[in-house]
């Protein structure tokens, strides 16, 4: 099996983000007089969509996680955004990848305009072909969302040429929802009984492993 489209997630799959997305989380909740003692319980907060987090995790009610979102943007945007660095191996991946052919797309749930500053930070924003994410309106939430406008934008109309690459569960049911396969990295945020809870098509151990994946196909 060899696929020529190649969606990376971004929080837990291209980048380690937990330090700027927990940091971020503890302000907005402390804002909203719900202060945190152990920021290690907010963990359950990278992957998901922030509206569905705020709900999931703390019940609040719509003009709350708007505050709330609000807050975390506010942190987010001038000291959150950068407390993150790449995983190890992902240049390399990333560089091995384009060597082979490939069209190398990020689809996350992070705000569109936040992933691109990201990418253009660490320097690896030259090799995707196409940056899609969120919007800060609602038209484009969850990760259904995205990968419906990634691959229109894209033209991919064979999706057996595609694959979602991911750490949570989101990327498996988002992936599966608009007919793609995704193979869930064990490196990031996720594990493997969530995998398997959600049917992930392929799970990874490593950085070199999914390099060896996608290219010695």
């Amino acid at each position: 099996m060899s696929f020529e489209y190649i969606l990376l997630d971004l929080d837990g799959t291209v980048t380690d983000s937990a330090e700027g997305v927990i940091n971020s989380v503890a302000y907005a909740l402390e804002k909203l007089g719900c202060p945190v003692d152990d920021k290690s319980s907010l963990m359950k907060f990278i992957g998901p969509p922030l509206t569905e987090s705020f709900k999931d995790f703390y019940n609040f009610d719509e003009e709350t996680i708007q505050l709330g979102v609000r807050y975390y943007r506010d942190y987010y945007n001038d000291n959150g955004i950068f407390q993150n660095r790449l995983y190890d191996g992902i240049p390399e991946l990333l560089k091995s990848l384009k060597q082979h052919g490939k069209t190398v797309i990020l689809a996350t749930s992070k705000p569109e305009v936040y992933a691109k500053r990201i990418l253009e930070h660490f320097n690896v924003d030259l090799y995707f072909d196409f940056i899609g994410g969120s919007t800060f309106d609602a038209e484009r939430n969850t990760k259904t969302d995205v990968l419906k406008y990634i691959l229109k934008e894209c033209r991919i109309d064979n999706l057996s040429d595609a694959v979602m690459i991911g750490d949570r569960k989101h990327d498996i049911v988002g992936a599966h929802e608009v007919g793609l396969k995704c193979a869930a990295i064990l490196y990031g945020y996720g594990n493997e009984p969530e995998f398997k809870e959600y049917n992930a098509d392929f799970i990874i151990d490593t950085v070199d492993d999914l390099k060896k994946f996608l290219t010695d196909q």
